[in-house]
């Protein structure tokens, strides 16, 4: 399933936006993170208990805006491949979510 998410300019570079997709009965929470023009895409949780990563609404990144971060045990993840490099979870890896981009319109994969 194909899930139009919001347009490229609505989410500053460096910034990070949430998003909770209503599947019926299940829903998925997940975060864009636009950086270096890049923008990458993760399931909102964790790896090491589950909880949402981010510290106040929209706000993945940490403070130098260099890596996502997770607000109950401050682990660091990379931007571009969700791996965590600090924290009681090193080693673990968010949960991508593919993203397409075309006319500026983002859009999600879900399977």
């Amino acid at each position: 399933m194909i899930v139009p998410l919001c347009k490229t300019d609505e989410i500053p570079d460096p910034g990070s936006r949430a998003f909770e997709i209503d599947e019926g009965r299940n829903s998925v929470s997940l975060f864009i993170v636009h950086k270096d023009g890049a923008f990458n895409a993760y399931i909102n949780s964790c790896p090491h208990t589950g909880v949402n990563l981010e510290w106040q609404e929209d706000q993945f990144l940490d403070m130098d805006n260099m890596f996502i971060q997770c607000s109950t045990h401050d682990a660091l993840f990379e931007v571009d491949s969700g791996k965590c490099v600090s924290g009681p979870c090193v080693g673990d890896n968010l949960t991508p979510v593919e993203l397409s981009i075309e006319d500026g319109q983002i859009s999600a994969r879900l399977y």
